[in-house]
């Protein structure tokens, strides 16, 4: 069959899969591999192979890249010390004790060989993100799980490379713990200079292009951007394009258009589907191939069957034990972050008194201090500058633990995430890297196949079933009527200083929102209005001075008067400046972790669409 034909095919499965997933109530990942599987295993196709590096090198980046833009940073963040622990410790330990267990059951198999498959089936696989956001968990359990995805695939293939370097060497030595660490930490300290350059220059370069399609474009090619230098430089590719991913999360809202990025999300979420959805198809139309090479081998379908359960089982158990103990470990450093923050309230609350007590010092106190008044009025600047800069730090902790408190990981929660811990089309790919010289290689990757599919299989479909048996915190599908206050509350504030704030009290706020050029105004107090309430909206009525003093009388005027006074492109461009003082302002407040990231998310869409609107509303004027 000729290539066009089997891309056409494939587009079609995939579509139909997309289809049929939500009424059988089956993730679609999992019908394309058996799907794959089906036609895989009929006589009239052949074995099939597909290059590994086409996975890893040229889908993978795209992806994690894509997961990365997608994470909400500040979410992130707060998460870096579970995912790191689940990305790097867990993947040695797993590694390592598939590598002992490899050698004791097959001792053909050296030790190096047996921490390659370790390695290789240490990734885990994003279908079971799919399945528990779908189950509507807590939005902390994504994050975790996410968070771990996007960097266990780096530490994985990392050590898989030491590995086998030590296994074509025979020298068991250089799989010395130490030395792996110290390689895989000098791997991710590149990727990571690496990603954050990209991403910051990337960004700033997307900043500028003002065509959609361009810019697009220009985003497809930063994760290879970030990858292939990574690589060439002795780092992880696949680390650097999450770092670049992760800048651009944090600042593609402040410096890329609304248009661009809505543009390139809808575009992007096309690409993700399609490379998803082949890689899982691909790695059911691989499976044939694999199981035929190792019946040949010596090795045994059915003894690869029995090792393949007695490893995944183990993978599982140690994944439930070093959850437990991380839990545990993350629960105590939270009850001593509580404390802490404690702590530094009071003295918080002794200095800024000490302060105030400051600011009515008189002259035989600055005599006594050899001090002038110019003097002690520019130290005193300087405190409150540190003071002003260590509330925030304190506020943002405040955050940080109302947002632990708020969605606890406990023994539910934990269930959720080791039974996720499933391993998938990542570790085919991984072990197809394996070194040819390896010993009985067809049957490591057969291993490989039967626990990557069955764990597919059977953790994939349980999956909702267990969320449903134990009932973890779930995500709440509503923002509480108190975070919806803060957020009008910050971007009413946000306005009060913005030449559109000074229009309205100019002009009567109605007859400006009345007149019919200014439905772009209207549009604005919808944004604002979070709750859709005419009387509520901040544009709606005109806003007071921030000290409450000299506030302008409204000018009564009419609606053809306000038409004749304001043009459309200066009502537009008073929107336009509203607009980027809000973003501004809820992204500050995303810094300092005051919103949900649903919230913000939300309120940042509202603010979006709108920008769309008036950005659009202009072209068609001209």
């Amino acid at each position: 069959m000729e290539p066009l034909m089997i891309a056409l095919l494939g587009m079609l499965i995939i579509v139909a899969s997309q289809f049929i997933a939500p009424k059988v109530g089956v993730a679609s990942p999992l019908i394309l591999l058996g799907v794959g599987l089906a036609i895989g295993f009929l006589p009239q196709v052949g074995a099939i192979e597909i290059a590994p590096h086409i996975i890893l090198e040229i889908i993978l980046p795209p992806l994690l890249f894509s997961a990365a833009v997608r994470m909400p940073t500040m979410d992130f963040r707060r998460e870096m010390q579970a995912v790191a622990m689940l990305a790097i410790p867990l993947v040695f330990i797993s590694s390592f004790a598939i590598g002992f267990l490899i050698n004791w059951m097959v001792p053909q198999i050296s030790l190096a060989w047996g921490v390659a498959l370790g390695a290789v089936l240490s990734p885990t696989d994003a279908v079971a993100i799919t399945i528990a956001k779908r189950s509507g968990v807590s939005h902390r359990i994504i994050t975790v799980l996410e968070g771990e995805g996007l960097f266990n695939d780096a530490t994985s293939l990392v050590l898989l490379a030491a590995a086998m370097n030590a296994g074509l060497a025979s020298d068991n030595d250089a799989l010395n713990p130490a030395l792996l660490t110290g390689r895989v930490l000098v791997a991710l300290g590149i990727a990571i200079v690496v990603g954050l350059i990209v991403g910051e220059v990337g960004v700033r370069i997307r900043s500028i292009i003002k065509d959609p399609s361009t810019d697009t474009v220009f985003s497809f090619a930063m994760p290879f951007i970030a990858s292939i230098p990574a690589e060439h430089v002795g780092g992880s590719g696949l680390v650097a394009a999450v770092v670049a991913g992760l800048v651009v999360s944090g600042r593609r809202a402040g410096m890329i258009s609304a248009q661009n990025r809505r543009f390139s999300q809808q575009n992007w979420s096309t690409m993700t589907l399609m490379l998803e959805s082949g890689i899982f198809l691909a790695m059911g139309l691989q499976a044939f191939g694999i199981i035929e090479d190792a019946d040949g081998d010596g090795g045994g379908l059915v003894r690869a069957a029995v090792i393949a359960v007695i490893a995944g089982s183990l993978i599982m158990v140690i994944r439930a034990l070093f959850i437990a103990l991380m839990l545990t470990w993350l629960d105590h450093r939270s009850k001593h972050r509580k404390r802490r923050y404690e702590a530094q309230a009071g003295r918080l609350e002794a200095f800024a008194q000490r302060m105030a007590q400051a600011c009515t010092v008189d002259s035989e106190v600055l005599a006594s201090r050899n001090l002038s008044e110019e003097q002690w009025i520019k130290t005193m600047a300087r405190w409150r500058r540190r003071l002003k800069i260590a509330e925030r730090q304190h506020a943002v902790r405040r955050s940080d633990i109302d947002y632990f408190e708020k969605e606890p990981l406990g023994p539910r929660e934990a269930s959720v995430i080791i039974w996720s811990g499933m391993r998938g089309a990542i570790t085919l790919a991984a072990a197809q890297t394996i070194s040819a010289a390896a010993p009985m290689r067809s049957f490591l990757l057969t291993i490989a196949l039967f626990i990557a599919s069955g764990a597919l299989v059977i953790q994939g479909l349980s999956l909702p079933w267990l969320i449903r048996l134990i009932k973890p915190k779930m995500a709440s599908a509503d923002i509480s009527e108190e975070e919806r206050e803060e957020l009008r509350q910050v971007m009413s504030s946000a306005l009060v200083d913005t030449a559109l704030a000074q229009a309205i009290k100019e002009v009567d706020a109605q007859t400006l929102l009345s007149a019919g050029v200014s439905r772009t105004l209207s549009r604005l107090g919808n944004v604002v209005d979070l709750q859709s309430s005419p009387s509520s909206g901040a544009v709606s009525e005109p806003l007071p001075d921030t000290d409450g003093e000299n506030e302008a009388t409204p000018v009564e005027m009419s609606g053809e008067e306000v038409e004749r006074s304001f043009t459309r492109d200066q009502i537009r461009e008073l929107a336009l400046e509203a607009i980027h003082a809000q973003r501004d302002a809820l992204l500050q407040a995303r810094d300092e972790g005051i919103f949900s990231s649903a919230a913000l998310e939300g309120a940042l869409a509202r603010l979006d669409n709108e920008e769309i609107l008036l950005v659009s509303g202009k072209s068609s004027d001209h």
